[in-house]
């Protein structure tokens, strides 16, 4: 069995400006197939809009809230509140007053080759 405590988790800020806690993933606790993250974010701040072409991403709010977009439908979220965001949909998040604290369930786990900022157009 696997049990990494948050406070061992080295908090670092990933590309779409959140800080972030790598909770269990294939580096740290040998998860295969799917990753868990904590992510924060100050008041009034917001993530950079992006997508993931490959991973489903699920957010369960702990603390705080603000908005939450995804795929161009907007809703406030608080504590409690669970948000699924399809693989390739674009999202962001835009915490509020006290700020955000959520988890990140990632299948497949996360990648930084796997957050797209910009619309990859096929010809």
């Amino acid at each position: 069995m696997e049990v990494r405590s948050r406070d061992d988790a080295d908090a670092f800020t990933t590309l779409d400006g959140s800080t972030i806690r790598v909770l269990l993933d294939a580096a740290l606790g040998g998860a295969a197939k799917q990753s868990l993250a904590e992510a924060s974010l100050e008041p009034g701040l917001a993530t950079q809009r992006h997508y993931h072409a490959q991973s489903e991403e699920i957010y369960v709010f702990l603390d705080g809230g603000g908005e939450m977009e995804v795929g161009g439908d907007s809703r406030q979220v608080g504590p409690g509140d669970a948000v699924l965001i399809p693989a390739g949909a674009w999202h962001q998040v835009t915490a509020g007053h006290d700020g955000a604290r959520f988890l990140c369930c990632c299948a497949p786990p996360y990648s930084d080759a796997d957050t797209l900022f910009t619309e990859i157009v096929s010809e």
